[in-house]
């Protein structure tokens, strides 16, 4: 595989080393495990929902934990009576999925509909961090003030 230098990108930005690291770490996973298959979807300008297709599992077989920017899905069916199968076509076996977060996105609900464990997110950006227009004081106007004061 191949290594990335990310040194020229650092040069002219501030604050996104942890973007070359998230891209570094996607770059080193080599899992080509499907499975559980899934959907990512935009269901507002800020809003977000996961779909995961886990037939066969219940709600006690499945786990969601999201903790700092990474939301990772579990599931495990308990172990139980062996069933003599003639075909086995629905996959139970044991998964994990792991999703990135972007920043300030929260995991809202998670639930089972119709057979797809749904999990919704939601962007929301703190007051503080959201842009601010800056008034631009000349230094006429500064004068004055000072005057006034």
């Amino acid at each position: 595989m191949r290594t990335l230098d990310f040194a020229p990108l650092w040069r002219s930005t501030i604050g996104f080393d942890h973007l070359a690291d998230l891209v570094d770490s996607t770059l080193r996973q080599t899992t080509d495990d499907n499975y559980p298959p899934y959907n990512i979807e935009r269901s507002g300008e800020d809003h977000y929902r996961i779909s995961l297709a886990v037939a066969g599992f219940g709600v006690n077989d499945v786990t969601v934990t999201a903790e700092q920017n990474v939301l990772t899905i579990e599931g495990r069916k308990p172990d139980g009576a062996a069933h003599d199968y003639l075909y086995q076509g629905i996959a139970a076996r044991p998964f994990r999925r792991v999703f990135n977060l972007a920043d300030y996105v929260q995991v809202k609900q998670a639930s089972f509909q119709d057979g797809l464990l749904v999990i919704d997110l939601v962007r929301e950006v703190p007051e503080a961090m959201k842009p601010r227009n800056i008034r631009i004081v000349s230094g006429a106007s500064q004068i004055e003030q000072k005057k006034a004061a």
